[in-house]
C-alpha cells in the first residue's frame, strides 16, 4: 500500500509540476492543487497509515505504545484548509485577469510583460 501511494504522490507531482510549467493561467492554478495534494498524501504516508490503535495513553502506563502519529494528520489537514483558500484565490485572479485583458495566456497579459521588460512601450502605444 505504501508503494502505491508513493507512485500517486510522484504521479500527481509529476502532473503538477508540468501543469505549472504551462503558459495558461488556469493550468497554473490547477498544477498547484495538484502539486499540494501530492504534499498531502507524502504527509499522510509519514504518519504510518495501517496503524488501528488511537494515539491515547493508557491508564497506568508511562508513555505511548505503538499508534499512529497524530502530527502528520493535523499537518495534512491544516494543509488542506490552506490549499483550498490559496486556490480559490488564485481563482479570484485568474478570473479578475480575464475579465480585464480578455484573455488567460501568461505571454499575452499586459501586465506580465510590463514586469519582464519595464521600459517596453505597451501595444498600441507610443513612446
Amino acid at each position: 500500500m505504501s508503494v502505491l501511494l508513493a507512485l500517486a504522490a510522484a504521479g500527481l507531482a509529476g502532473c503538477g509540476l508540468y501543469m505549472i510549467l504551462s503558459r495558461h493561467v488556469v493550468r497554473m492554478v490547477l498544477g498547484l492543487s495538484l502539486l499540494g495534494t501530492a504534499v498531502n498524501l507524502m504527509l499522510f504516508q509519514a504518519g504510518r497509515v495501517r496503524t488501528a490503535q488511537p494515539p491515547l495513553i493508557r491508564e497506568g502506563a508511562v508513555r505511548l505504545g505503538e499508534s499512529a502519529d497524530p502530527v502528520p494528520q493535523a499537518l495534512v489537514l491544516t494543509a488542506i484548509v490552506i490549499g483550498f483558500a490559496l486556490t480559490v484565490i488564485l481563482a479570484a485572479l485568474a478570473l479578475r485577469a480575464f475579465r480585464g485583458e480578455g484573455t488567460l495566456r501568461s505571454d499575452e497579459l499586459r501586465a506580465a510583460r510590463a514586469l519582464g521588460d519595464p521600459l517596453a512601450p505597451e501595444p498600441g502605444r507610443d513612446r
